[in-house]
């Protein structure tokens, strides 16, 4: 096929390996200028290591970068940034104490005579925010603004720093409906200005919504390039597993007992500035057994605070008050194996800081919370060869890619170490499962498998909190769902109640 224009950005032949593993093999692909270019794939198919080549994050082994007719050779991302290349990733690279302003300078500040001249900085920024839509309180420090405004503070790093080409990673995965309709607009007045924007997303409907044209990777190769207005969701789909994917599951309607499987009392958790507002305010709900009820928010909004103030009571973050009821007991002051030892399962909200090990490797992340399981364990001394049974079945049950139970957790791919948390406490048969965020991260053949789990453990008797900042989490899986905003319960749905718009607009506090 041939081009009237030349590429912005091409890809010959890129062929990159860690060890054994072949993350790239022989990747061909090209982007056309002015174009929102999707990005798709499974976890661990090759599409974000092919995307930090271009920028820069990974020497490739073999093969050619090629942008805007020059082949480049790039040592570091200060050269890919030189040449016009940004990204914005996935876990936003900004400090926290630190205003918007000084984010956005940080490491590119105006020097004139030993001076940073942050006048004419802030002149040209202000410039570039009303030309492109994206407002900021530049004197507010970054961990006090919004995550949709953080995320206009990313792109106008990229914009000061004179990017032509955009990466951006995964880059609606905390936002509301509305956040992320404002972003994809000012992507579209960002490409109309000649901008290239390159899209990296699990999320289909974006795809189809948003993007000129898309790239399916599989098993570290393209296996289709295509302008978007000529395939359909099913598609992409079954070209990014490999097989026919359910892209919508049945859910069948809920069989609740008259056993509560958690109850929450009047919790609330103070702020930690005097005067501040609380973190969590009279929070009072329950899950049956047998029912999901699923907690929808915008991050920061006291969904994590909840998470741990109810797993981790006595590690709390500051004062708190109120009664929590597990099963039956009041676990309101236990330690956390204990809750565990109930029947407990969770998948944590941060999998890499709470859920895994990542200098360990995946047979021993598989034994975590386990260990002093009958199945695994008798008379404390470990029994290996039940182990590493089990974690090769579980290997091969989720997916979890490479089979390789030696290697580190941390050398997995973000979705595969997703799975293996996921088939970990999968593993302990739960009779409460609370699941924060299951679905961060992983490709569509995962979510797929991941909800037809959490549907069978409510229809086997589990009660489920899910804590998800992915409405089709949300308004897929939950029988009844909690809005929270600003550390209260604001909203309360029956299944079907509520559409995906009115339910964005009460997560922002309409």
């Amino acid at each position: 096929m041939a081009f009237e224009t030349p590429a912005a950005v091409e890809l010959r032949g890129l062929t990159k390996r860690f060890g054994s593993v072949i993350a790239n093999d022989g990747v061909n692909l090209r982007i056309q200028p002015g174009t929102i270019h999707g990005v798709i794939g499974e976890n661990g198919a090759g599409k974000s290591t092919a995307m930090k080549m271009l920028y820069g994050i990974f020497p490739p082994d073999a093969g050619e970068i090629i942008v805007n007719s020059k082949t480049c050779v790039w040592e570091s991302p200060a050269d890919a940034i030189a040449a016009g290349i940004g990204m914005v990733h996935q876990h936003f690279m900004l400090a926290g104490p630190y205003t918007a302003l000084d984010n956005i300078l940080l490491g590119a500040e105006p020097v004139r005579c030993g001076v940073i001249e942050r006048k004419k900085a802030r002149t040209r920024l202000e410039a570039l925010a009303r030309q492109y839509g994206l407002p900021v309180d530049w004197d507010s420090p970054i961990e006090e603004l919004p995550v949709g405004v953080q995320q206009r503070v990313e792109i106008l790093k990229l914009l000061y720093r004179d990017a032509k080409i955009l990466i951006l990673d995964e880059p609606t995965a905390v936002l509301t409906p509305q956040e992320a309709n404002e972003l994809f607009r000012n992507l579209k007045k960002l490409r109309d200005e000649g901008k290239t924007i390159i899209l990296i997303t699990h999320k289909l409907k974006e795809v189809m919504s948003f993007t000129d044209h898309v790239t399916v990777f599989r098993a570290g190769k393209v296996t289709g390039e295509m302008p978007t207005s000529q395939t359909n969701p099913q598609e992409l789909a079954n070209l990014m597993v490999g097989r026919k994917v359910v892209l919508n599951i049945n859910v069948p309607p809920a069989h609740t007992r008259d056993e509560l499987a958690m109850e929450v009392a009047a919790l609330s958790l103070a702020g930690t500035v005097a005067g501040s507002r609380h973190k969590l305010s009279d929070v009072s709900f329950s899950v049956k057994r047998g029912e999901i009820v699923g907690v929808a928010g915008v991050e920061g909004n006291g969904q994590s605070e909840l998470l741990q103030a109810i797993l981790h009571p006595r590690e709390p973050l500051c004062r708190t008050s109120g009664t929590v009821w597990f099963l039956g007991e009041d676990v309101t002051h236990w330690e956390a194996r204990d809750i565990r030892d109930l029947g407990v399962a969770m998948i944590p909200e941060d999998r890499q800081r709470e859920g895994l090990l990542l200098e360990r490797p995946v047979s021993e992340n598989f034994l975590l919370g386990l260990q002093r399981s009958s199945a695994f364990s008798q008379g404390g001394v470990l029994n290996s060869r039940n182990l590493l049974a089990a974690a090769t079945q579980a290997e091969e049950e989720y997916d979890v890619r490479p089979r390789d139970l030696a290697i580190p957790a941390g050398k997995l791919s973000g979705g595969n170490q997703q799975k293996l948390i996921v088939a970990r406490e999968f593993q302990r048969k739960p009779r409460l499962l609370i699941a924060a965020q299951p679905t961060r991260g992983v490709d569509v053949g995962a979510i797929e498998f991941i909800h037809n789990r959490i549907v069978r453990a409510r229809d086997e008797g589990a009660g489920v909190l899910l804590v998800s900042f992915e409405l089709e989490d949300i308004l897929t899986l939950s029988d009844r769902i909690l809005v929270m905003y600003e550390g209260r319960i604001a909203a309360e749905f029956a299944r079907g109640q509520v559409s995906e718009g009115e339910l964005g607009l009460k997560m922002a506090g309409s």
